[in-house]
């Protein structure tokens, strides 16, 4: 069983009435995350975390 054209632009007319334009590439590129994260981990690899992302930062404008 193939799957046509029309199947597949009406399975996209659904996806697009159920979830709308806008959150449709947030799902696209979470979907896109988690395959990478997946090969990644099947290839042994870990992801490197920064050891220190966001350095501490002195408020000067609150009193010791």
């Amino acid at each position: 069983m193939r799957i046509g054209m029309t199947e597949i632009i009406i399975i996209a007319l659904i996806v697009l009435l159920l979830f709308g334009g806008k959150k449709i590439p947030e799902l696209m590129s979470g979907l896109g995350k988690g395959v990478r994260s997946f090969k990644d981990g099947m290839d042994g690899k870990e992801e490197k975390k920064p050891e220190n992302p966001m350095p501490e930062t002195k408020d000067e404008s609150k009193p010791e």
